[in-house]
């Protein structure tokens, strides 16, 4: 809570001109989320309340509620509006909250109008127009409404969260969710739908709808130079030497990978390999050479070895996203816990914390020779910087990046197939994408860029 309060009057020295009481535009401010979900501390929130107005927000305050009466009472807090979240059934969802609050003003905060999309789901999640302008409708001719999402986002670099319920589930780097506009801004059935049931509310007619921006297919490329992250490791990070693995977050690496090595001191025969906990995936190496790739969702984390003395024992672990609700929240990244070798904790560790923020670091040469974790650098020339969609067709698993800003994750299992690219990414002339590949080397690395997304 005092990190918190300090980060809350940096925040509010920004947000308290804005204020309606202050001439601006905020009306409303939160002070939690669906926390009556997974917490039940009054005390917490009382306080966030008497932090608010000591700092001098006078707005309206409200707390952000799930629907269920024990959600409501765990969530919600004297002085605050409670609003829902929900995306259907109207009358349903606030009969609780017409019971605990029959005279307060009826606010769905977060009318959902589609789902996340997480790595390996069979689909795109998509919900029918008809079905949430009917909602909307409903909910207007009640109270007021704040849609979840309008525009569509994207999660770029390394920013997608997670949800972890029975099994971890990252979300893919677009976050256009089926709402009314694109990741790209662009118009869609919904939004029309929805634009039609305002109109009827309001009693009037409504501005012209700005056209889409325009979207460019620049075709394919082919990569020019590649880079081996075991080669490259020295120049993108400082090793950080342990006597057992310790889990991402002790190095400050807060997001991207993390690269565990350590020399082996004698020679192995399928000795068991076993990790307590990892998060999320993990590739282990042998003297550069692939043996295993572990996942969070497929226990038991082990492998066998099989290796001379001096050998190098390699683990690259990815953070997939961390879990942004419920209680497991705090689940490390990295290796997590006890990592025995032969039946015995293995001592003498090194670990590279890897942002992969600096690939202007990275030792590229010529030609396609590519190791066992690749990067492939391409150069492209466009005229005219459009949106555009990257697709990479024949990749695994990794990262793209454009002119030195990361787009975000890809992986082959989908459903997302493209990676959104803003015209603000582009430029006139020459530009550079790099792809880093987690699954190996690529024989025929071509990246292709099309005008509409594949979802």
């Amino acid at each position: 809570m005092q990190c918190f309060s300090a980060y809350l009057e940096r925040l509010f020295d920004q947000v308290r001109p804005m204020l309606c009481t202050n001439g601006g535009n905020v009306i409303m401010m939160q002070v939690e989320n669906e926390y009556g979900y997974y917490g039940d501390d009054q005390e917490y929130l009382k306080s966030l309340v008497r932090i608010y107005r000591e700092q001098g927000i006078d707005v309206p305050l409200f707390t952000s509620d799930g629907t269920k009466l024990t959600e409501i009472l765990d969530g919600s807090v004297e002085g605050c509006f409670s609003t829902l979240n929900f995306g259907s059934r109207v009358e349903e969802n606030f009969q609780f909250h017409d019971q605990l609050y029959p005279n307060a003003p009826k606010m769905c905060m977060e009318m959902w109008n589609g789902w996340f999309d997480a790595w390996g789901d069979e689909q795109h999640h998509t919900t029918s127009a008809e079905d949430y302008a009917k909602t909307v409708d409903d909910m207007l001719s009640r109270g007021s409404l704040n849609m979840y999402m309008f525009i569509g986002g994207t999660n770029f670099g390394f920013t997608s969260g997670a949800n972890h319920h029975e099994a971890f589930a990252p979300d893919v780097t677009s976050y256009d969710y089926d709402a009314l506009l694109t990741e790209a801004g662009d118009v869609t059935p919904k939004y029309y739908a929805v634009r039609e049931v305002i109109k009827k509310h309001l009693g009037k007619e409504l501005p012209a709808v700005p056209a889409d921006r325009p979207k460019k297919a620049y075709g394919k490329v082919r990569a020019v130079s590649c880079a081996d992250l075991f080669e490259s490791v020295e120049y993108l990070a400082k090793p950080v030497e342990t006597e057992v693995p310790m889990p991402a977050e002790f190095y400050g690496a807060g997001y991207g990978y993390t690269l565990y090595e350590t020399t082996l001191n004698r020679d192995y025969t399928d000795a068991p390999l076993k990790f307590q906990e990892i998060g999320d995936r993990a590739h282990v190496f042998v003297d550069g050479k692939l043996i295993a790739t572990l996942y969070v969702n497929e226990p038991p984390y082990e492998t066998t070895v099989s290796a001379k003395s001096g050998s190098t024992l390699s683990v690259l672990v990815e953070n997939m996203g961390r879990t942004n609700f419920g209680p497991k929240m705090m689940r490390k990244k990295g290796l997590v816990g006890r990592v025995l070798l032969d039946h015995k904790i293995h001592f003498r560790w090194k670990a590279y914390p890897l942002p992969m923020d600096n690939l202007d670091k990275l030792l590229f040469r010529t030609g396609c020779e590519a190791g066992s974790l690749p990067f492939y650098r391409f150069e492209f020339d466009i005229q005219e910087p459009c949106d555009t969609f990257l697709k990479l067709e024949g990749f695994g698993k990794g990262f793209a990046e454009i002119n030195g800003f990361n787009l975000g994750r890809f992986w082959k299992i989908g459903p997302q197939k493209t990676l959104f690219v803003p015209k603000s990414v582009l430029k006139e002339g020459k530009n550079t994408l790099i792809v880093f590949d987690s699954e190996g080397a690529n024989d025929a690395p071509i990246a292709e860029f099309v005008d509409k997304p594949e979802l």
